[in-house]
């Protein structure tokens, strides 16, 4: 897998941010750098493979950036901080912190704890579309780096899209794929469900609409996105 993750650098001393430039970037990541939490979440709509985030932000706590993070996203996350108290880690690992590295550290073990967490996380797979993620066993898909609230026909529904990307299902392809209960299946059932799955697209760029609805036909998930 490694050779093109995005590693979301969030810290604000430049020496730092120089020093984790350069060991993820000799370890085969491409860093990005974001000095504030403004600026981590505006980076989110990216796509992250994971966040380093140092705890003392100049405009806002890193737990609660990360508590607001976790809201809409389930991204490895690995702390960072000058803290070193038992309250701290506990406090994050809580928050749903994937690990936890006390400064001053060591790049070479925090390389390797970043290698850890990826691994652990390697079932959260990129599909074809970059702007999707899949996690099939909790049953989660990310767009734009955001957890989609989805529910079980508007997940299996836009699973089987990214996994077909480019293929314009009809509305019986989709009910013979995706449905599981009979009585549930008539032809409006798949048009809300459509309805549903773009309008939580929409929620998190109202600017696209990568569901593509072919007149008569059916629909898909297009090709150029």
């Amino acid at each position: 897998m490694k050779g093109n993750e995005r590693i979301l650098i969030v810290e604000d001393e430049p020496g730092i941010q120089e020093t984790l430039k350069i060991s993820l970037e000799l370890d085969g990541y491409l860093p990005i750098i974001a000095a504030t939490a403004k600026e981590c979440l505006d980076f989110l709509d990216e796509h992250i493979h994971l966040i380093i985030l140092d705890i003392g932000l100049p405009d806002q706590n890193g737990f609660e950036l990360l508590k607001n993070i976790r809201k809409t996203s389930k991204i490895p996350i690995i702390l960072l901080t000058a803290r070193n108290s038992e309250t701290d880690k506990v406090v994050g690992l809580e928050l749903e912190a994937d690990d936890y590295v006390v400064k001053p550290f060591s790049p070479r073990e925090l390389m390797a704890r970043i290698r850890a967490v990826l691994r652990r996380s390697s079932n959260f797979t990129t599909e074809n579309s970059s702007i999707f993620q899949i996690d099939e066993n909790k049953k989660i898909i990310l767009y734009r780096g955001k957890s989609l609230p989805l529910s079980p026909y508007e997940y299996k529904t836009l699973l089987l899209f990214i996994k077909r990307q480019g293929t314009i299902f009809t509305r019986e392809e989709i009910m013979d794929l995706v449905w599981t209960t009979p009585e549930d299946s008539f032809d409006r059932a798949v048009d809300t469900v459509i309805k549903n799955i773009r309008s939580r697209l929409k929620e998190i760029d109202p600017n696209s609409d990568p569901i593509e609805t072919r007149r008569g036909i059916g629909y898909g998930l297009k090709n150029d996105i």
